[in-house]
């Protein structure tokens, strides 16, 4: 729609629609950046109690009766324990596309690779079975999946956008044929009696056994605590804003000093490694993995989690993960058609919210700021 404009000439109106969005977008952020600087306000102590206080709270939640939160139709335990697992591969993707800002669609091999490690060198009935105890196969797992990493990174990360997540999503499908047809992860067959952390009871029951979840759930609840907050450090340190440079604009980091192909496959190192640790508490709380649990589906789901809930922020990649892992086991009911309205959820927030229900404040400027150039680039083709 055009009008005349006071030169005689046609100024071009903007759309009432887009408007109103840019007008909610606006006031969101400023509601955000109001709600921080109050969190800031508040003492350090209250807020370290108030932290302690919520973490309390997610380990007393399996023993909660709280209404409607619980699922029906699956033990309530197994689902926190999958959405704890969720969660912590959400904080290493984020790593990798939130931080550094390279864009892995593979993910669910670095996640095989800590899982099959586990289960390789810790089943008795694997023929490279080692008499190592568990708490030696999880820094195994994770080293094994570091190494895949950066060997991975090495010949691609010089690659960027569309054909480094070509290259990504083609290393998560040789991953998954591998653990098809190689004879030591026995393809769909499996391998069973994967070990499970150590520790017993008083009466000499297992701890980590297979009818009682809870201390799974405890110990992944832990480690995604402890994980979050090396993170944390992490964005906070110079490595950190080497990677939202890089994000932001590579070229202009190189040309900054920042050396952007050692600090991208730090982030890809370490994202696979959070990967691998992931994979190893899911391998040892199922006991048994086949192929079939690693497929590209999965892989999307991961990448989904982080960019539902927001890049860049921990609070938000949680939240995407808890959406992802927990609605589809809470609404079961459903049957198949949870998956078309979680899907078509998912479409929708994408559509009008794509920069994720909790972003990160840089990257949420970012967006905007790449809206701005868009609509100013459109003004003046006009």
């Amino acid at each position: 729609m055009t009008s005349t404009g006071p030169g005689g000439g046609k100024a071009r109106q903007g759309n009432p629609v887009m408007s109103a969005l840019r007008t909610a977008d606006n006031r969101r952020l400023a509601g955000l950046s109001a709600m921080r600087s109050r969190w800031r306000a508040i003492p350090r102590p209250v807020r370290i109690l108030f932290g302690v206080a919520v973490a309390v709270f997610f380990y007393l939640l399996p023993n909660l009766a709280i209404p409607l939160i619980p699922t029906p139709d699956t033990n309530f335990a197994s689902v926190l324990f999958t959405v704890a697992v969720y969660v912590l591969v959400g904080v290493g993707l984020n790593v990798v596309i939130g931080l550094a800002g390279l864009l892995d669609l593979g993910y669910i091999g670095f996640f095989a690779v800590g899982a099959y490690s586990v289960a390789i060198f810790g089943s008795p009935a694997s023929p490279l079975a080692t008499k190592y105890p568990w708490l030696m196969l999880i820094p195994i797992a994770i080293a094994l999946s570091m190494v895949s990493g950066v060997i991975l990174g090495g010949p691609t990360l010089r690659l960027r956008g569309d054909y480094l997540a070509i290259v990504t999503l083609g290393f998560g499908e040789i991953v998954r044929l591998i653990a098809v047809n190689w004879s030591i992860t026995k393809g769909q067959i499996g391998i069973p009696s994967v070990p499970a952390p150590p520790g017993h009871w008083g009466n000499g029951d297992p701890i980590f056994g297979i009818i009682d979840t809870r201390p799974f759930y405890w110990l992944a609840l832990t480690v995604v605590l402890i994980c979050m907050f090396g993170v944390k450090l992490l964005e906070s340190s110079r490595v950190g804003r080497s990677w939202l440079a890089i994000r932001e604009d590579e070229d202009a980091a190189e040309l900054m000093g920042v050396p952007a192909f050692k600090f991208k496959l730090w982030a890809f190192a370490i994202g696979a490694g959070l990967g691998g640790l992931s994979g190893a508490l899911f391998a040892s709380r199922q006991g048994f993995i086949n192929s079939n649990s690693f497929d590209v589906l999965t892989s999307m789901l991961f990448v989904a989690a982080v960019v539902l809930g927001g890049s860049g922020n921990l609070a938000g990649v949680t939240l995407g993960a808890v959406l992802i892992s927990y609605l589809p086991e809470r609404f079961r009911g459903f049957a198949d058609k949870r998956f078309l309205v979680f899907g078509l959820a998912l479409i929708v927030i994408m559509i009008f919210r794509p920069q994720g229900l909790i972003p990160s404040r840089r990257r949420a400027v970012e967006l905007e700021d790449r809206k701005r150039e868009a609509a100013e680039e459109a003004t003046a083709n006009v």
